[in-house]
């Protein structure tokens, strides 16, 4: 695949607080900080109100007597209670991040765990047992905790329709067995077009939506139905670069955005009687 096929990634796509690192002072140093912070600031209330009774003389007969500096002190202590609670939030937004933290980390561990577990059933001789795993990864592509996972799970599933396949031999009794394992394997492959499909119709924010994930369908055989009718394409974030379609129908109709990438050249000049694209994609005539 050159670079040019690759579906390029969307900038629209931000990580999340959570895709990036953790970073915290340390307690006792956050702490000291904020305390002496609070210190400063009660400092410069208590001097900046004897100044403005004394230098600037609001009342030229006004005294600073020890009423007028005993008020002067509660209000500086004031306002280091104030930053004593200023403390207390530093300390629970700490812990809120340091929670959030965990929470992801443990949510990626089993996500992880679930990863590998669907990934080793693609590989199962059951296709059965594949089929299962199909499922498994774009369940967890629902529930990944950021885009980043998301993503990944999309790429294996692509990966598998990338994958050589052998022709069905057809109903000859010599090759029974071999055409009833081809049926079986294309209803995996068949299930996973229509996942894509369906995940890709899903307005954009939904839930279950895949909408813009990257989406390398290069030089894959598309045998089966793939429904992306009305769906949103925002960029060229999939590629179709190669791909060769064959059997059901492929159906753009209703689509908007920018066609995906190679898949005007690999349909041919005018839609075909199994790809129907959207007239707005298709070449104009000289």
């Amino acid at each position: 695949m050159t670079p040019s096929q690759r579906p390029q990634s969307n900038p629209n796509v931000r990580p999340t607080p959570n895709d990036r690192e953790l970073r915290l002072w340390r307690v006792g140093r956050a702490l000291t900080v904020t305390f002496v912070v609070a210190v400063v600031v009660a400092g410069a209330v208590f001097y900046g109100l004897v100044a403005l009774l004394d230098v600037r003389e609001i009342d030229s007969n006004a005294k600073l007597d020890a009423k007028t500096l005993f008020d002067l002190v509660k209000l500086s202590f004031g306002v280091v209670a104030g930053a004593g609670a200023l403390v207390a939030l530093v300390v629970a937004y700490r812990r809120q991040r340091v929670d959030e933290a965990s929470a992801h980390r443990e949510a990626t561990r089993l996500h992880t765990e679930r990863f590998s577990q669907a990934v080793d059933k693609l590989s199962s001789d059951s296709p059965a047992v594949r089929l299962g795993g199909v499922h498994a990864l774009a369940g967890l592509a629902d529930d990944a905790p950021d885009h980043t996972l998301r993503q990944t799970c999309i790429d294996v599933l692509c990966a598998y329709l990338q994958l050589p396949f052998t022709p069905d031999p057809g109903d000859d009794p010599a090759y029974q067995e071999e055409h009833h394992r081809n049926l079986a394997l294309r209803k995996v492959r068949h299930t996973i077009l229509r996942l894509v499909g369906d995940h890709y119709r899903r307005p954009r924010g939904t839930h279950r939506s895949w909408q813009g994930c990257d989406l390398d369908l290069t030089g894959v055989t598309i045998d089966g139905i793939l429904d992306f009718s009305g769906a949103v394409f925002p960029g060229r974030t999939m590629s179709f670069g190669g791909a060769t379609f064959s059997g059901d129908t492929v159906d753009f109709t209703h689509a908007t955005g920018t066609a995906p990438g190679g898949l005007v050249a690999a349909v041919g000049p005018s839609a075909s009687a199994t790809v129907a694209l959207p007239a707005a994609w298709l070449p104009s005539s000289p």
